[in-house]
C-alpha cells in the first residue's frame, strides 16, 4: 500500500520515484511470450483515450518520399497535467536529403476538440474515414508548414497483445501508469506541403508521394517516470517497411526493456517481433553528457506472422530473422525541455537527473531479410531522459 501511495504522490508532485522493482511493471510483451504477439488493430483502437490523470497522447504520421528524397513527420501532442491543465501542440518536420535543409515548426493549438478517432483545432483537422482505410491531415496553423496529406493503409493495423498497453503499478486492474502504442505499419502517402519563408516571403511547395508509418501513442504518466531511454526506427524501402518502438524504464521499474518491431511488405505483415536488439555503435560522449551513437544496428528475432499460438508455443513456427543497420549522421538534437509547454516543464524540471534529449538521424540504411537486401532512407531517434 505504501508504494501505491508513493506512486500516486509522484504522479502529482513530480518527485523522483522509489525503486519499486520488476513486480511493478507489466510489459505488454510479457503477456504474449510463446504466442503470436500481435493482433489486427480495429478502428476502435485508434480512438483518443484522453484519460483524466497526467498523460501525453500523440498521433504521429511519418512519411518517406523515396523518389524526391524527402522524409519527415506531422504530429499532434495532447497533454494533460495532473488533470487540471490541458494543452495541444502541432509539430512538423520535413528534411530534404538532397540539400540537407529542413523545416521544423512547433505550434500551440487553439480551441482543440477530440471526436472519437478524429482531432480538430483552429486551422487543423485529422480525420479517419468511415471505412477505416484513410487518414486525412490538414494543417494551416503555421505558414512555414502548411500540410495537406492523405495516408492510405497498405497492410492491416497492428497492436501487440489485447490493447498494446504496458502497465505500471502493483494492481493491473487499477494501474498508476500506462504506456500504449498502436500502428499502421506501411501506408501510401500523397499530398502537398507548402512552406513560406517568413523573412523573405518566398513560398516553396513540396509534392509528396511515397510511403508512411502512423503510430498512436499514450503515456499515461509522467514521461520521465515511464521511460529512461528510447530507440525508434522508421524505415521504408521499395519492398519492405520496418518500425521499432523500444523503451527502457528507469531504475524504479528495474530498467525493464519493452521492444516491439514490425516488418511488413505490400502483401501484409511479415513479422511482429518482441525479441529485438538495438545496438548503438561508435558511441561518443557529447557535451550534454549522453553517449551519442554514430552507427546503429537493429536485429529482430521473430516468427512468421501467419503462425498460430500453438505453433509458436511448440517451436514449429517459422522463424524470421531481419536486421536494419547503417551509420548515423546527426540532423538535430532536440532539447525536450525547450519544446514542452511551460506548465509541464515546471513539474519535470524539479526532478534530479532529468535531462531529456532526442537525437534525430536521417541516413541511408540497409535492411536484410531472407534473400532481400535493400538500401533506403531510414529515420532513427535515440532518446536519453534519465540514467539507467
Amino acid at each position: 500500500m505504501l508504494k501505491w501511495v508513493q506512486g500516486g504522490l509522484s504522479a502529482v508532485t513530480g518527485i523522483a520515484e522509489p525503486e519499486y522493482g520488476p513486480d511493478y511493471i507489466h510489459p505488454v510483451t510479457d503477456g504474449v511470450k510463446n504466442k503470436q504477439p500481435y493482433q489486427i488493430a480495429t478502428k476502435e483502437d485508434f480512438k483518443w483515450q484522453s484519460p483524466q490523470q497526467t498523460n501525453v497522447e500523440t498521433q504521429t504520421f511519418y512519411f518517406t518520399d523515396l523518389s524526391n528524397g524527402l522524409i519527415g513527420f506531422a504530429q499532434v501532442i495532447h497533454s494533460n497535467v495532473v488533470g487540471i491543465h490541458t494543452t495541444a501542440q502541432f509539430t512538423f518536420k520535413l528534411y530534404d536529403t538532397n540539400t540537407g535543409k529542413q523545416i521544423w515548426t512547433s505550434t500551440k493549438l487553439e480551441d482543440f476538440i477530440i471526436k472519437g478517432e478524429n482531432f480538430y483545432a483552429n486551422n487543423l483537422q485529422i480525420e479517419l474515414d468511415e471505412e477505416n482505410k484513410t487518414y486525412h491531415l490538414v494543417s494551416k496553423v503555421n505558414e512555414e508548414s502548411i500540410v495537406d496529406l492523405v495516408f492510405e493503409k497498405i497492410v492491416p493495423a497492428v497492436k501487440v497483445g489485447k490493447d498494446g498497453t504496458t502497465i505500471y503499478g502493483d494492481d493491473v486492474e487499477n494501474p498508476w501508469g500506462t504506456m500504449r502504442h498502436v500502428f499502421w505499419p506501411r501506408n501510401k502517402v500523397s499530398g502537398k506541403i507548402t512552406s513560406k519563408n517568413t523573412e523573405t516571403g518566398e513560398t516553396k511547395a513540396f509534392n509528396i508521394n511515397g510511403l508512411s508509418m502512423f503510430v498512436m501513442a499514450l503515456q499515461g504518466m509522467k514521461p520521465h517516470h515511464a521511460a529512461a531511454t528510447w530507440n525508434f526506427l522508421n524505415f521504408h524501402s521499395k519492398s519492405l517497411s520496418a518500425v521499432v518502438m523500444e523503451f527502457t524504464t528507469p531504475k524504479s521499474y528495474a530498467s525493464t526493456k519493452v521492444s516491439i518491431a514490425i516488418v511488413s511488405n505490400d502483401q501484409g505483415i511479415v513479422t511482429v517481433s518482441i525479441n529485438n536488439e538495438s545496438i548503438h555503435q561508435k558511441q561518443k560522449i557529447d557535451e550534454i553528457g549522453w553517449p551519442q551513437p554514430n552507427a546503429i544496428e537493429f536485429k529482430f528475432h521473430g516468427v512468421d506472422s501467419k503462425a498460430t499460438d500453438e505453433e509458436v508455443a511448440n517451436g514449429s513456427a517459422k522463424p524470421v530473422e531481419c536486421k536494419v543497420y547503417g551509420d548515423l549522421t546527426l540532423v538535430e538534437r532536440v532539447d525536450v525541455m525547450n519544446e514542452i509547454p511551460t506548465f509541464v516543464k515546471n513539474i519535470v524540471s524539479g526532478v534530479a537527473g532529468t535531462k531529456p534529449y532526442i537525437y534525430q538521424f536521417w541516413n541511408n540504411m540497409t535492411i536484410e531479410l531472407d534473400d532481400i537486401k535493400e538500401t533506403s532512407i531510414g529515420y532513427v531517434e535515440t532518446t536519453f531522459i534519465t540514467e539507467l
